[in-house]
């Protein structure tokens, strides 16, 4: 009912309403964006997440301690800390682009992840894909006391010797990135038959490499 309202006042009421329900959509928007995280310290140097920028979809994962990466070695770096995610979400573990490009470090089984039910601590499975290097002919390791810290930099470490190629991951180094996804859980259904499609059971190349 107009109650005698004039058709400009009937406009400005539903323009209001129209604002109204566009601030709803925006708080329903945001309460979703922004999971709840629990967080714990395991190590009173561990960095609390944080993200770099308003639109990055992960945040940095910091190394709490100092950490050599042989060549062809794969080290567990420490993170310290562990995490309780809302149940319906993972926490993918990915690598950061930066050190993919410029270095031979890898985050082994990327993207990791870690379950909501999981409470250890996050660590970071990194791979140096750099082949280990020998004398010539005598089977012996090129030992050196330099490495390579993860922004291309060398540092000396005598009297340490490593093998040529190592890497030093040093506490406090960004060396992965964190993205909290949804999962859904299969509802699984043995059956005799699946349905047919043109493909079929076509795979490991069978479409093609040229556009």
């Amino acid at each position: 009912m107009s109650y005698g309202l004039t058709q400009e006042q009937r406009d400005l009421i539903e323009w209001l309403r129209d604002g109204e329900r566009i601030k709803a959509k925006r708080r329903e928007s945001e309460s979703m964006r922004n999971v709840p995280v629990k967080i714990k310290r395991l190590h009173p140097d561990a960095t609390v997440p944080q993200y770099a920028t308003d639109g990055a979809a992960g945040f940095d994962l910091v190394a709490v301690e100092d950490v050599i990466v042989a060549p062809g070695e794969t080290v567990k770096v420490r993170t310290g800390l562990a995490f309780e995610l809302p149940p319906g979400y993972e926490l993918q573990i990915r690598p950061r682009s930066g050190i993919s490009a410029k270095t031979k470090l890898r985050v082994a089984n990327a993207p990791g992840t870690v379950d909501a039910d999981f409470r250890g601590e996050v660590c970071v499975l990194v791979d140096n894909i750099r082949d280990e290097k020998f004398i010539d002919g005598t089977g012996y390791r090129v030992l050196r006391s330099t490495v390579e810290t993860i922004d291309n930099k060398f540092v000396d470490l005598t009297p340490e010797r490593f093998g040529d190629g190592a890497y030093l991951i040093r506490k406090g180094d960004r060396i992965a990135q964190g993205v909290i996804a949804p999962v859904y859980r299969a509802a699984f259904e043995e059956v005799d038959e699946l349905s047919e499609t043109g493909r079929g059971a076509g795979g490991f190349g069978s479409t093609g490499v040229s556009g």
